[in-house]
This record gives C-alpha cells, structure tokens and sequence, in this order.
C-alpha cells in the first residue's frame, strides 16, 4: 500500500464553513462598529487562523486592545453560531466511509482554533475521524508541519505512508513542509489556479477521486 494514513484539512476541504464564518465575523464587526465584509471577502481572509481572519477584516488603524477584544468576540459568536449553515461538501461522508471500511487511517488539522475543530470533527463525522488538531497554544499553526506531525503520532502511522489533502496554498506549504505529497481540492476556497500555483501534487474534482491516488 501506498499510502495507508490521510490527513485532512477542515474548512473547504471536508466542510463547507464558509456562511457561518462570515455571518459570525459581520456579526462581531456590526457590534465593535465596524463595515461588515462581503463573502468574497472573507473567502480570501480564512484558512491562516482566527488571528490572521480577524487582523485582515479590521482597520489598519486598530489597537492590539482592540484586536484582542474582537478576536474574544468572534470566538464567542462563531461557537454559538457554527453549524447554522455548514455541512459536509457532496461527497464527503461517502468517502470517509469508504476509507474506513478499507482500514485508512484518518486525521483533520485545521488553523480554526482547536475547541471548534474537535466539535465540529465529532458532529459531523463521529467515529469515521479519530483524531482532530486545530490551532493552540501546544502546537504551530500551518504551515509549520506540527500538526500533521502530531496527527501521524496520535494514529500510531508512519510519515512516509501519509498523504495531506487541503483546498489553499497553506495547505500545499503545510504538506511540503511535513515532506509528505499534497492533494488539492478544487471544490474549496481558492480553486484550481493557486493549488497548481502553489505546487499540490495531485487536483481533484470530486472527493471520490482521492481513492484512485491511494
């Protein structure tokens, strides 16, 4: 076997998080008095961490009082309001599903912060994804290697039989990074162009094509 170990990125790679992160990123503006962002906007804000998100949707202007105190307030809304709108892209379960069946060891790490990504992991998919690593002081966020590093360890695999699948070039860095092969996801938040860009290893269209590289 090739490949026995997959690593996934989150938000536009396995769920589509898109509309409550914007919904919840307008809401902490409109009460901090701030213009509210398109969802084109926030598209090309997210997949470098709450940080990253919140510092490119405030004014230039802002103090780090004022950073911090949004950042405090789009956590506590997003927790509140982050499974009004998102669900899994076409395909998703079904995949998962069948890498269980064929003994694949599965893992998500995501730059979202790490409380959201473990309830979203064990919402969404349940047992089908044992092991789930976002953003925390513990570990770096991508695209340093640690987290898929630490994903490697928890699942007792080994990194020369782990491919990474993800939908940016934070992704693709993330994987090259962990020297491991990258599969980008052309049904995510920045397409076909950056993924190929950015050098990924392998495009696809649709989840189901994963199967077909392992």
């Amino acid at each position: 076997m090739k490949y026995n170990t997959v690593i996934f990125d989150m938000d536009g790679t396995l769920l589509n998080t898109l509309e409550d992160l914007h919904d919840s990123l307008n809401a902490m503006l409109r009460k901090n008095g701030y213009s509210e962002k398109s969802l084109d906007e926030v598209r090309r804000f997210i997949g470098n961490g709450v940080g990253v998100l919140i510092k490119l949707a405030l004014p230039k202007a802002c103090t780090e009082e004022d950073f911090n105190r949004c950042a405090a307030d789009f956590k506590e809304t997003y927790k509140k309001n982050m499974q009004n709108k998102t669900r899994p892209f076409d395909g998703i379960r079904e995949l998962l599903l069948e890498l269980k069946q064929n003994n694949y060891k599965v893992a998500i790490v995501s730059n979202k912060f790490d409380p959201a990504v473990k309830a979203l992991t064990k919402d969404y998919f349940g047992n089908l994804i044992p092991v789930a690593i976002g953003e925390s002081a513990a570990v770096k966020r991508k695209p340093a290697p640690d987290c898929v590093l630490m994903a490697v360890k928890e699942l007792g695999s080994d990194i020369r039989h782990t491919i990474y699948v993800g939908d940016s070039e934070t992704d693709v860095r993330t994987a090259q990074n962990a020297g491991i092969p990258c599969v980008g996801v052309t049904w995510g938040y920045r397409g076909r162009k950056v993924l190929i860009e950015a050098g990924a290893d392998y495009l696809i269209d649709t989840p189901g094509e994963l199967m077909s590289i392992l």
